[in-house]
């Protein structure tokens, strides 16, 4: 009989999984206040962290890193720390094709092996995608190819979707591409999530259906 899996308190230890993990808030301060030991036990653990930010929180985020104890100008200054708006982080061109923007996102973990982290702990707060008008590729699409990618490395790469600015169906496109979720400050093993290659089959399925122009699935509603 199969076991029911059990979520854990999600902290910043090591034993947490590198992995694609989706992470569902109310609030930027919920969103903090979980995340938190996470992001200061990569520091102490001398991991990179890459971090992508509403840019109208970008200062207001380096100074709860520094009230979290992390010296934000040392860790950047060496290239541990890098905090970026939406649009200079790798999915400014998001909207080109698939390909080019999985390239965008693989470098960044590629980067942090290659000057010498031995993870990198990238977070990035999903409401870049609201609002964008996308004619081929879709938010659904995105998450579903970074699951061909995070799993070639030893990081962590967690979604942060804000509650009360996605739908529901939004929520439900995020629980299936994440193997792992957080949500009530608790550490799932997903069992709604469904490979890539069987999603992507769906992708080509909503392209055929979409009419010309259409938003892809990014509205609040």
């Amino acid at each position: 009989m199969a076991t029911t899996p059990q979520p854990s308190q999600f902290t910043g230890d090591s034993s947490i999984q590198p992995g694609h993990i989706c992470a569902f808030f109310n609030s930027i301060d919920e969103q903090r206040r979980v995340l938190q030991p996470f992001i200061k036990g990569g520091f102490d653990q001398r991991d990179k962290a890459y971090h992508i930010v509403d840019p109208e929180q970008h200062d207001e985020h380096l100074t709860w890193l520094s009230d979290a104890g992390i010296d934000v100008r040392q860790a950047m200054s060496t290239g541990q720390l890098e905090v970026r708006p939406w649009q200079d982080g790798p999915l400014r061109n998001v909207s080109v094709d698939p390909d080019t923007w999985m390239v965008a996102c693989e470098q960044v973990l590629q980067l942090g092996s290659a000057t010498g982290y031995a993870h990198t702990r990238f977070v990035a707060q999903m409401e870049w995608a609201l609002g964008r008008r996308w004619d081929d590729v879709d938010l659904f699409e995105f998450e579903t190819r970074l699951n061909y990618v995070v799993p070639k490395y030893e990081d962590w790469v967690i979604c942060s979707y804000n509650l009360t600015k996605f739908g529901a169906s939004v929520m439900m496109d995020a629980l299936r591409t994440h193997p792992v979720v957080i949500i009530g400050g608790l550490f799932w093993e997903n069992p709604f999530f469904v490979p890539p290659e069987q999603l992507l089959l769906e992708v080509q399925e909503r392209r055929e259906r979409r009419p010309a122009g259409n938003r892809a699935g990014t509205e609040a509603e």
